[in-house]
């Protein structure tokens, strides 16, 4: 089964851009605290399906393609 995963694409990106890219997914997901951020992360929460097509975007933008992990 396929799933979005912010874990495999957060991983790819570019160590001079993780600050900027977390902040933007913690934006889009409307969370604030490292707890949250790391509940996404896990996979223990997963985003709703429109902030999913958001991350998508943000990660296509920084050239990240295969952001999805099969379960």
């Amino acid at each position: 089964m396929m799933k979005f995963s912010i874990c495999k694409g957060f991983e790819q990106v570019k160590k001079k851009d993780l600050i900027i890219v977390r902040e933007q997914i913690m934006k889009i997901l409307g969370i604030g605290s490292r707890t949250q951020w790391c509940a996404y992360i896990r996979g223990t929460v997963e985003p709703r399906f429109s902030h999913a097509q958001e991350i998508q975007r943000l990660f296509l933008d920084y050239g990240i393609t295969d952001f999805y992990s099969e379960e």
